[in-house]
């Protein structure tokens, strides 16, 4: 593999090489949830649908520890392949499959036997707790190879092939959407059918970015490696951030749903689920640009170059922005056009999203800085800053939110939570962000 293309060519060259497969494969993978919530919210109704965000945190479970170990590796390898330590890089890869594996094998575990104690945990009512558990038992068989898949879709990016987890994905969203059709509509299965659907989509990207990690002249395949404890640590290390980061969206689920429950019941839970499918489209782009310029941050990080570094986050943070205000605008003002997409005929559900979606909007002027800052920060390696951004927009100011401003605002606090949090969390990165950028000096 030519490593010097990283190093050498032009950053915005590599940003559109990088960056753009990324988004539009987050994007897919975002689209995922939207294909059960249109199938089960039109098809089931808002109750099954609420029953699916319900079970969003233990999905959420997979999602986090997957890229935990997922990020932190890729984060480690571009580090050590930048610095000429390839052996160290092969180690981590073997290491990462055996340690996914083992999260993977657990969880299944735990859904298949416990799926309904899981469901109760999370909040389910009488209502909508069979939807729930079956749910989370049918995600949890295939958390194996749905976790494996985000490891060998992230690690592409290292063997300078992003777009091969793009047609991943690209593969998984064709093979949801049939599925949820058969399964839900042709076959009846419900709530278990959309389950399964999602299980087999993120399954079936390993049918495309797996092959070139079975071919022993890559850079890093399946082959070479071994497993190594003292990667264990960096690997986990450095991807924490992102791991809380989906550990975030699990607690921020729960702790929505169960205010929405107490104020609105499964209404407000349906109105909360249908704005969330809407607004992750803004957040996953952001997440997209994340991941998508880790690989050249690394690079040039380990590389000592740190003006290309730089380079990197000003042309970042330019898109964002750009990203922010047309999600702002798509929220505030076309929300109820959207939203009918998930609950049609629903007005109750409809007004009371519609609401949430003018407040919710606010938080994209913040969310996709405070999202690229983290991810910055896991790519060279400043995994403590990392997880005070990543942690203070999601595990620590979000539940201050919660736990303050419904009751000054009622509903309309809970949709205030989110803004909150990532206007607090802004302030905070970009001070971060200062000292890190004024402490790299070119060699």
């Amino acid at each position: 593999m030519n490593n010097n293309i990283i190093l050498t060519k032009d950053i915005p060259f590599l940003f559109k090489k990088f960056v753009i497969p990324s988004v539009i494969a987050m994007l897919i993978t975002g689209i995922q949830s939207m294909v059960d919530g249109i199938f089960v919210g039109n098809i089931l109704g808002p109750n099954a649908m609420a029953s699916i965000n319900i079970a969003l945190p233990f999905v959420q479970l997979i999602i986090a520890l997957s890229m935990i170990v997922s990020i932190g590796s890729q984060s480690y390898m571009g580090l050590n392949i930048g610095a000429g330590d390839i052996n160290k890089a092969k180690d981590s890869f073997k290491t990462s499959i055996i340690i996914i594996s083992s999260i993977g094998f657990l969880i299944t575990v735990v859904g298949v036997i416990f799926n309904r104690q899981i469901s109760l945990l999370l909040g389910a009512s009488n209502i909508i707790i069979d939807y729930v558990s079956t749910y989370i038992k049918y995600v949890a068989i295939l958390a194996i190879p749905a976790a494996l898949s985000f490891l060998f879709g992230f690690s592409t990016r290292i063997l300078e092939k992003p777009e091969m987890y793009f047609k991943g994905t690209i593969l998984s969203l064709g093979v949801n959407i049939t599925l949820n059709y058969v399964l839900i509509y042709k076959l009846s299965l419900g709530v278990m059918g959309a389950a399964i659907a999602t299980g087999i989509a993120y399954t079936s990207v390993m049918l495309v970015v797996i092959w070139d990690f079975l071919k022993k002249e890559s850079v890093i395949n399946i082959f070479d490696g071994k497993f190594n404890k003292s990667v264990i640590k960096p690997i986990l290390y450095n991807g924490s951030s992102e791991g809380v980061n989906s550990l975030s969206t699990a607690l921020n689920a729960f702790l929505f749903n169960m205010a929405f429950m107490k104020i609105s019941g499964e209404i407000g839970v349906a109105a909360f689920t249908a704005i969330s499918y809407i607004a992750q489209f803004g957040t996953i782009m952001m997440f997209g640009i994340s991941d998508g310029i880790g690989p050249i941050v690394s690079y040039n990080y380990g590389n000592k170059s740190f003006n290309r570094v730089k380079e990197v986050l000003k042309l970042s943070s330019r898109v964002i922005l750009s990203i922010g205000i047309f999600v702002f605008i798509l929220l505030f003002f076309f929300g109820e056009k959207l939203v009918n997409i998930f609950v049609s005929g629903e007005k109750e559900v409809i007004n009371l999203a519609v609401n949430g979606a003018k407040i919710y909007a606010l938080a994209f002027f913040m969310n996709g800085f405070n999202i690229v800052y983290s991810g910055f920060f896991t790519a060279i390696g400043k995994a403590k800053e990392s997880v005070i951004v990543a942690a203070g927009r999601g595990l620590l100011f979000v539940p201050i939110g919660i736990m303050i401003l419904p009751s000054i605002f009622s509903v309309d606090g809970i949709w205030m939570s989110i803004p909150f949090a990532e206007f607090i969390t802004f302030i905070i990165g970009s001070i971060l962000i200062k000292k890190t950028s004024d402490g790299m000096i070119e060699n």
